[in-house]
Order: C-alpha cells, then structure tokens, then sequence
C-alpha cells in the first residue's frame, strides 16, 4: 500500500494505492457517506482485486472538517468533483500506465461515480463503473441516461428499498445488470456476502476489459 495525496485548491485530499507492479487496469473506488479511503469493505475488495491485477485508488471525497457536516456528505456534487480530481490525479501520475479505468462506488459514492461518467464522456478511458449497495437514484434519471459504459449494480436482495431503487436506474442506464446477493443487507455484512461480491466484481471487470 502507498499513500498519496493531491490537492484541491487549499484543501489536502489523501488516499492510498493498493497495485502489482503493472496493473491491467485501475479502479477508482467511491465511499459511501460517513466513511472514508480506511472503509474496511473497499479496502477487502481492493485487495482481492490487485490480486487479480487491478491497481486501485482510494481517496477520501472528503476532509476531515467537511465529513463533520452531514449535508456534505450528500452533496454529490462536491463529491463528483473529488471524484473526477483523483481520476486526473491518477492518470498524471507515474503509477498510471495508460491503462483502462473503472469506477467502482458504494452508497452514495454510487451516485457521484455515475454522475462522472455521465461528464466524462470520451475525456477518459473509463470502460466500467460498479455499484455496491448504491444509490444510483442521486445522480438523477437525466444523468444515469447519459452514462454509456457498462455499469454493474449490486445490491443485497434484503436491501428491499435500495434494491427498488436500482431496478428503476437500470431502466434508466443503457447498459446495466442488476445482481442480487442473496440473504445480505445494505453493508453486505453476512457471512460469505462480501467475498462473493468481491468475485462477481473481479470476474465481471476481467470480461469487460477492451481488446488491446
């Protein structure tokens, strides 16, 4: 693990890198509300992922100071712009080997990784985005029709409210699956839940890589 930081003007955003030496594509990872680049689960998953030969990113969307307003941390806006500032971090920095790049965002974090793509456009090689127990519902029905990679939504199927919520974004999307885990809840904690999100993730970014 390395950490890193960047800025955004007087503010210090920190973050690590979880990478082999020359990873087959980077992940981008966004946290949900009230965590952090230390949240356990992305972390678990980043770990398995550079396993598999995936560089990972994760960076706080917020500063200490900033986590402490609760209206922050659904300000997908804010949170959209760090979002898009670590991925230009990123591709400036000597870790990065033009490689294909992957959002992957959990909760409200979902929201803010949709919300880039659908800005993005052709600016990056951004070729997948994945959502884990997100709320895709925050980015906005305009956006998530603007969003044209691949997208991966993963809900626990006792989620019931947020499940509701991503079968509606995946009419919406134009190019979405939908994956129930069957018997989690929102933060995937039951046994076996998170490792076998973090398998569908892995099999799932190896098959949507761009032919080289």
């Amino acid at each position: 693990m390395k950490e890193i930081h960047f800025f955004d003007h007087d503010q210090t955003i920190y973050g690590h890198l979880i990478s082999p030496v020359d990873p087959k594509a980077w992940v981008v990872f966004a946290h949900g509300s009230g965590s952090s680049r230390k949240s356990r689960r992305n972390n678990f998953v980043a770990s398995e992922l550079a396993k598999r030969g995936f560089g990972c990113l994760l960076f706080d969307l917020l500063t200490e100071d900033e986590d402490k307003s609760y209206e922050n941390r659904f300000d997908i806006d804010l949170l959209t712009h760090r979002l898009l500032l670590a991925t230009a971090w990123l591709r400036n920095s000597e870790f990065y080997h033009t490689v294909p790049i992957a959002f992957f965002g959990a909760s409200t974090g979902s929201a803010c990784a949709l919300l880039a793509a659908s800005k993005i456009q052709d600016s990056i090689p951004l070729y997948a985005l994945i959502s884990r127990g997100g709320r895709p519902d925050l980015a906005g029905e305009e956006n998530l029709k603007k969003v044209n990679i691949p997208v991966l939504l993963i809900v626990g199927s006792k989620d019931e409210e947020v499940m509701q919520l991503n079968e509606k974004a995946c009419e919406s999307l134009n190019n979405a699956q939908l994956v129930p885990i069957p018997g989690a809840h929102h933060l995937f904690e039951e046994l076996g839940a998170l490792e076998k999100v973090t398998g569908i993730v892995g099999d799932w970014l190896v098959e949507h890589l761009p032919h080289t």
